[in-house]
């Protein structure tokens, strides 16, 4: 059209204007049609079918026909189609199976001696790892009602509870630094520094 519009002199609209809608070509160059590949073959469906009876699959013929294999199924009458076949049933081991013992963990520590350690204000991290067991089997056997909260084994268990920011200040106005505060006191300076 803008060819036509050029010999013409006129704009290409108008030439579009003088031209049946049924003879109107798409823009752009036409499709060419796509080069078969080698692999890909004219889909015949006696061949397909007479194939996929002598034992090969939908997926080797859908791949040399260059298709999907929901089309070689479509070509496939129903009662001809292989279903997937079913899984093998589990063979039993020649083993025997091993009688189910008791599950319960049998501790190194005696219940009354967790108990007191406890009370004493061991943590249950602690007496685990001396019975050689993990902190919810120790606390399982603690009574609901002596349970510490965090907070409350946070307190029990920080070193020199009693050296909170105000002393820290204290002696970091007489001079000291935070190694001496530390040395002092009994902890590193790095956590004397966190505390103030």
């Amino acid at each position: 059209m803008a060819e036509l519009g050029r010999l013409y002199g006129v704009h290409p609209t108008t030439i579009r204007r003088r031209i049946p809608d049924d003879l109107i070509r798409p823009r752009g160059p036409a499709p060419q049609p796509r080069p078969r590949t080698q692999h890909q073959r004219t889909l015949v469906d006696e061949e397909v079918r007479r194939r996929y009876a002598a034992g090969e699959s939908a997926y080797a013929l859908a791949r040399e026909f260059g298709v999907s294999t929901h089309t070689i199924q479509a070509r496939i009458p129903d009662t001809e189609w292989r279903t997937r076949p079913p899984e093998k049933a589990s063979v039993p081991s020649p083993h025997p199976a091993r009688p189910k013992t008791s599950s319960r963990m049998v501790l190194v520590l005696s219940y009354e001696e967790i108990l007191a350690r406890y009370r004493a204000g061991q943590s249950a991290t602690a007496i685990g790892r001396a019975a050689g067991a993990d902190c919810r089997t120790i606390l399982r056997r603690i009574p609901e009602d002596e349970r510490r909260t965090h907070l409350q084994a946070q307190r029990l268990n920080r070193p020199a509870p009693d050296v909170d920011a105000d002393t820290i200040r204290t002696l970091r106005a007489r001079g000291l630094t935070w190694e001496e505060i530390g040395a002092e006191v009994g902890l590193s300076a790095k956590t004397v520094r966190a505390r103030a």
